[in-house]
């Protein structure tokens, strides 16, 4: 359940602060980024699809233990950048990087794995703020049927970059997440707690509506059309017993159109029952959703339009 929470100062009189701070997780895209975030947390927090640049602005999720409170920042792949949407995504990680207290640096082990870096890794690597901690995570080890070979793997990525520390892992099966934690505590200042200790997210329910949204869209299209989507929240009225919610889908050609829309309207109709189970989940009540699909052009070059549609630094 979303829970939101203003800031909180801890309490000055601790003997021993809890160990606090942002911890940024970066990469290329698709390599797990979002699904290693909500498993740290426990909480489907991020949407996930199989298609590359899901996750296109900073999420932050907030985990507190015992002893420590871990702010995640789960942030949109790296990539050679073809749009105005692309660029402003990469900036986005970078400026999350920019923030952090530590790195989590993740990448994917493939059936046909290299045993060192990848270049578009060291280049990403090589952008990275100089001071700050990187830990290399290295995710899907479960397709690697030859788990002999991880030593390898470990062995040559360790020679790529200065890691504090290598951690092997499967985000999806939820297997090495202690050992992370573990490697991220010790590494996280001590000091006043940034948020109360049941905080999941400092974004607001309207944010993730509309993710819930491109989610549905994103999963169940290919090839270009999922790219050329973005969503709007029109209206978000609680005031009633029964919350009314209206989104625009914002798409570049008349044919992508036709696509979401689906013969008949079913392809629509599908995408908005998914959403609104999440979006019930989340609000935890019934509510009356209606989507439109409008045609923008060029939506994603135009700096005016990404504003508009909450791709200019606010929270949609």
């Amino acid at each position: 359940m979303l829970i939101i929470r203003a800031m909180t100062p801890g309490n000055p009189r601790e003997p021993r602060a809890p160990r606090t701070g942002s911890v940024a997780i970066v990469g290329r895209p698709n390599v797990g980024k979002s699904t290693l975030l909500n498993a740290l947390l426990g909480e489907r927090l991020a949407i996930t699809s199989h298609h590359p640049q899901t996750t296109r602005d900073r999420v932050l999720g907030v985990r507190t233990d015992r002893d420590a409170q871990f702010v995640f920042v789960d942030t949109p792949g790296v990539h050679q950048a073809r749009t105005r949407l692309g660029a402003r995504m990469n900036q986005e990680a970078r400026d999350a990087a920019q923030g952090a207290d530590v790195i989590v640096f993740v990448t994917d082990l493939t059936p046909k794995r290299d045993a060192e870096l990848r270049e578009a890794d060291k280049t990403i690597l090589a952008g990275l703020p100089a001071g700050v901690p990187v830990i290399l995570v290295l995710n899907k080890v479960d397709k690697l049927s030859d788990k002999a070979a991880l030593l390898d793997v470990l062995a040559g990525h360790a020679r790529g970059f200065a890691f504090e520390a290598i951690v092997p892992v499967s985000a999806l099966k939820k297997d090495g997440l202690d050992r992370i934690l573990k490697e991220v505590r010790d590494r996280l200042p001590r000091g006043e707690k940034a948020y109360d200790d049941d905080a999941l997210t400092d974004r607001p329910a309207r944010f993730f509506v509309r993710e819930y949204v491109r989610e549905q869209i994103l999963r169940r299209t290919r090839e270009e059309v999922p790219h050329g989507v973005a969503v709007v929240v029109d209206r978000f009225d609680e005031t009633g017993k029964l919350p009314k919610i209206e989104l625009s889908v914002h798409v570049d050609r008349e044919a992508h159109k036709k696509i979401i829309v689906g013969k008949g309207g079913v392809l629509l109709k599908e995408i908005g029952s998914g959403a609104r189970r999440h979006i019930e989940s989340l609000l935890g009540k019934q509510v009356f959703l209606k989507i439109w699909v409008r045609v923008t052009p060029g939506w994603y070059e135009s700096a005016g339009l990404l504003r508009d549609m909450g791709y200019g630094g606010d929270d949609g």
